[in-house]
């Protein structure tokens, strides 16, 4: 998945800017209209069933959040209040008594664990979910139902309506993911959290960290301790990297956490692994350590797989990355493991995966884990190509009929890191070109062929770094892409259609101007007149 086939309110870097000039959109004032009622049925992701109607309620000066008094629905009121503070400039106080306002409660119904209701009428907005995720999903609904204005930091003129009816919304798939490639560039915690946190406003809840490759080790490990400090000082085109200390990892978990994302951390293996064994020669089958690796080739390393030694590296590596992660899942990697021969791979996974196990996490594997034996329970994520063998795909296909679960990934579709066209300054083409309708019109629940509908969990946005170097050049291959993935993830698909999606995806420009969001104006698309100029 790479070079060999592929060879909340932060700046981007003004290095992109000068790199790509007016490729890159900036922060600007609010399109004109901007304080006009939203409809319901305009957010993104679509909901899945919307009824308008009613007057619509105002937030004002007099407006508090009500909630139940629970800890956990107090969290979720506050994050709204540190959302409308500053925009509005009212105090909207977090309170138990009274009522009207914007309420915030927990209550049984057919909700399931992420879903909620929303209804809206003169007498105030009220969220009401099964749990905690539901009100959190709910709340940036309510975001995207008032004017873009209320994303900035000043106090904005208003006025905050929100739209009367009610919204009735339950997400489609449980996985709803997101890849960041921390490896081949590093990205600090800050930046992490940036992304988290556009991330959350789409109803995402994976955050998938490749946390190792070729080019940089990018988490402490105690028994290992030479992986972060010599194997994570360095990066794609020789750069200083960096890694994440414990803390550091706990903090991004945690962050993670609190807007309703579990973070799934990845150490890609047997292949993709030169920075361990430069780390620690013993690793490697003849005891000599290669160099540090700086380029952006893949499939010339592999652990080996006839050493013990490998398998008490990987056995604390696990435990040491488990150990830290609250989450249910843990991926070994198992792509591009082209210096590995088909028989030593599958004796690999045969030991490795039980590891897994061992210390309580659930296998995600790329799809080549469907050429080995997955685990009981595991989760292959499938990142071919429409045009990938029928081969290939079956085994997938085979894998998801004895049980495991897939991840859809398909590279010419949600590869982030993908040129949107010849002239994009960013990103690679090994997968094709991906334009922003190309990357919302598939059907994940039909698209491999042979695999059980009930065997796909969810749909996952990769984002690849071996061009990209900060959080504004991340911004420019997500967006506006990364809203199509996470609508593909949430709404049923028969809301599904993409001259209704590219009008109420365009309304969105507005908002990531006010969040400081730089994003690709795709002419695929039409942005509104008063939104940032295009590229």
């Amino acid at each position: 998945m790479n070079q060999h086939r592929r060879t909340f309110r932060l700046l981007g870097s003004l290095l992109l800017v000068a790199a790509v000039g007016t490729s890159l959109t900036a922060a600007a004032p609010a399109a004109p209209g901007a304080s006009d009622t939203v409809p319901l049925d305009r957010v993104v992701p679509a909901p899945a069933s919307v009824t308008p109607g009613g007057t619509p309620y105002r937030i004002t000066d007099t407006t508090a959040i009500r909630t139940d008094g629970s800890p956990d629905v107090r969290e979720v009121a506050d994050q709204l209040a540190d959302v409308l503070r500053p925009s509005t400039g009212y105090r909207l106080p977090v309170t138990t008594t009274g009522s009207g306002g914007i309420q915030l409660r927990l209550a049984e119904g057919p909700y399931g664990d992420e879903g909620y209701r929303l209804d809206s009428g003169s007498g105030g907005v009220t969220l009401t979910a099964r749990r905690p995720a539901g009100l959190f999903h709910g709340v940036q609904t309510l975001r995207q139902l008032l004017p873009a204005a209320v994303e900035r930091d000043s106090v904005q003129p208003g006025p905050w309506q929100v739209a009367g009816g009610t919204i009735e919304d339950t997400p489609r798939y449980g996985w709803r993911g997101a890849m960041l490639d921390v490896s081949r560039h590093f990205f600090g915690v800050a930046e992490v959290k940036r992304y988290i946190d556009q991330l959350a406003l789409y109803k995402f809840n994976k955050l998938h960290l490749h946390l190792s490759d070729d080019q940089g080790w990018r988490i402490a490990v105690d028994s290992w301790p030479r992986l972060a400090t010599y194997g994570g000082s360095t990066e794609v085109g020789g750069g200083p990297g960096g890694h994440y200390t414990k803390d550091d990892y706990r903090q991004i978990v945690q962050y993670a956490a609190s807007r309703h994302l579990e973070v799934v951390p990845e150490i890609d293996m047997p292949g993709h692994t030169n920075v361990a064994l430069a780390s620690y020669a013993e690793l490697n089958c003849d005891g000599v350590a290669p160099p540090l690796y700086t380029g952006t080739q893949v499939g010339f390393s592999s652990l080996c797989v006839p050493k013990e030694i490998t398998y008490d590296f990987v056995d604390d590596v696990v435990r040491e990355i488990a150990a830290l992660t609250p989450g249910r899942y843990l991926h070994i990697g198992g792509d591009e493991a082209h210096s590995t021969s088909h028989e030593d791979f599958v004796a690999f996974m045969s030991r490795v995966q039980p590891v897994v196990a061992e210390y309580g996490k659930t296998v995600v594997g790329w799809h080549q884990l469907a050429g080995a034996a997955p685990a009981p329970g595991a989760v292959v994520q499938y990142w071919g190509l429409d045009g990938t063998s029928a081969a290939e795909k079956e085994r997938v296909a085979a894998a998801a009929r004895a049980g495991a679960g897939v991840v859809l990934s398909p590279a010419d579709r949600v590869y982030l890191d993908m040129k949107y066209n010849a002239s994009t300054p960013l990103g690679l083409t090994w997968a094709g070109y991906v334009e922003v309708r190309r990357s919302y019109d598939w059907d994940p629940g039909a698209y491999l062929a042979g695999v059980p509908a009930s065997a796909v969990r969810g749909v996952e946005a990769p984002l690849w770094t071996e061009t990209l170097g900060d959080s504004g050049q991340l911004e420019f291959m997500a967006f506006p892409r990364l809203p199509g993935v996470a609508e593909l993830g949430w709404s049923p698909a028969r809301t599904h259609d993409w001259a209704d999606y590219r009008t109420r995806l365009a309304a969105q420009a507005a908002r990531w101007d006010a969040l400081g969001i730089r994003y690709y104006r795709s002419t695929q698309v039409p942005w509104p007149a008063g939104t940032s100029r295009a590229g």
